[in-house]
C-alpha cells in the first residue's frame, strides 16, 4: 500500500507499507512498529535524497463554495 505524508511542506510516498483499514471507518491504519519505521525513513535525508521523484500536479479551485 502507498501511504502519502505531508512533511515539512513537502510530499513524501512510501511504497509498500503494511497497512491494514480500520473496518469501523475505513481509514488505513498501521501497527505502531510500522509507524516507528516509517518516522526513521523520513528522518533519513540520506535516504530522501537518493529516493526517486514524482511530478504531482497542483490545480487551483476557481470556484466558490456550496
Amino acid at each position: 500500500m502507498k501511504q502519502e505524508f505531508w512533511i515539512k511542506g513537502k510530499l513524501i510516498v512510501i511504497e509498500g507499507v503494511p497497512a491494514g483499514v480500520c473496518p469501523q471507518c475505513g481509514e488505513k491504519v498501521v501497527q505502531a512498529d510500522v509507524g516507528r519505521a516509517i518516522a526513521a525513513l523520513v528522518e533519513d535525508s540520506k535516504q530522501l535524497r537518493k529516493a526517486r521523484t514524482i511530478a504531482v500536479p497542483v490545480i487551483k479551485f476557481a470556484g466558490e463554495a456550496a
